[in-house]
């Protein structure tokens, strides 16, 4: 083998080309691309804020963010073919549409109301509801711990978003909204990739989705001004890479250390309203997005340790 074709051979692994290649555990790696997904998925909300704040609608840049999605993933199509969209698992795929939609709509519908970090803040409740899914919808066995958690979580959205004590408005509900559907996307994601690769997941979603969100947007058209069409295409841009760089980190490393990692998509958040928007998140919404996380770092690592251990699912008293 040439020193160039090693070099070649490096990269393709190193960026998750090796389609073949089994599952490593490379936890510098996993972390590099987590990180990469956290900063380009807090440029998304970021994005989608300065274009409402400048009269874009919500529903109107939620369309843009899936047609220029799809355009930015053009050229993966000319080189995979027909392999990039042929599926035969077309009713999970109508299903996440129509939770992605919800979660869609109730994010872009939240940047506009509420500063980034707020928005980021809640969403870390999404791996709470999907255990509530995966308990309620698919029936599984939950024991003491993991309910222990699941209300250490709830107890920290008590403190962040303090009921009664700070106003909750319809950009809090929003954002809820978009959790609670995450929270149900994700084990339909699961499912789907054992089957579909991430790149045939994340093109098809997208490519059903845009037809989906015109009808909305159309309710509620303006044309865009020129200076914000950047802004629009960069939107499609930070979805393509965040998502891609996440199924990557996950392919890398342990589950449990990307979730842990994926806090820092509140420095990021926090970090990004305050440059563009002057705005800035109080402790107690930290607080309460640090025991959230706490709590979702708990979950994801217990579900892998059964999973490495099924036997463990048969032994009285286990979690």
């Amino acid at each position: 083998m040439t020193p160039s074709t090693t070099r070649l051979s490096s990269l393709l692994r190193f960026f998750g080309a090796s389609g073949a290649a089994g599952k490593r555990d490379d936890p510098v790696i996993g972390i590099f691309w987590v990180t990469i997904a956290m900063a380009m998925l807090s440029g998304l909300i970021a994005l989608g804020r300065y274009v409402a704040l400048n009269g874009v609608p919500p529903s109107e840049a939620m369309f843009f963010r899936n047609l220029f999605c799809v355009m930015w993933m053009l050229p993966l199509l000319y080189w995979r073919g027909a392999s990039l969209w042929q599926t035969d698992q077309l009713k999970l795929y109508g299903a996440r549409v129509g939770f992605s939609f919800v979660a869609m709509t109730g994010m872009f519908h939240a940047v506009a109301l509420i500063p980034l970090g707020e928005v980021t803040a809640i969403g870390f409740l999404s791996p709470l509801f999907a255990t509530l899914f995966a308990i309620f919808l698919l029936g599984e066995r939950v024991r003491m711990r993991r309910w222990a958690a699941l209300a250490v979580g709830f107890v920290g959205a008590m403190i962040m978003l303090r009921p009664g004590v700070s106003p909750m408005g319809a950009g809090q509900m929003f954002a809820l909204m978009s959790a609670l559907s995450l929270g149900a996307v994700g084990p339909l994601v699961k499912k789907m990739t054992g089957r579909d690769d991430a790149d045939r997941v994340v093109f098809l979603t997208n490519v059903l989705m845009t037809p989906v969100s015109l009808i909305p947007a159309l309710f509620v058209w303006t044309s865009p001004p020129a200076d914000l069409w950047p802004a629009l295409v960069g939107m499609g841009l930070c979805a393509v890479i965040g998502h891609m760089a996440l199924v990557r980190g996950y392919a890398s490393t342990e589950a449990s250390l990307v979730q842990t990692f994926k806090f820092s998509r509140l420095p990021f958040s926090v970090l990004l309203g305050f440059l563009f928007f002057g705005e800035l998140i109080d402790g107690w919404t930290w607080f309460g997005a640090a025991v959230i996380f706490a709590a979702a770092v708990y979950i994801t690592r217990r579900e892998a340790q059964l999973k490495s251990k099924p036997n463990q699912l048969q032994e009285p008293g286990a979690p």
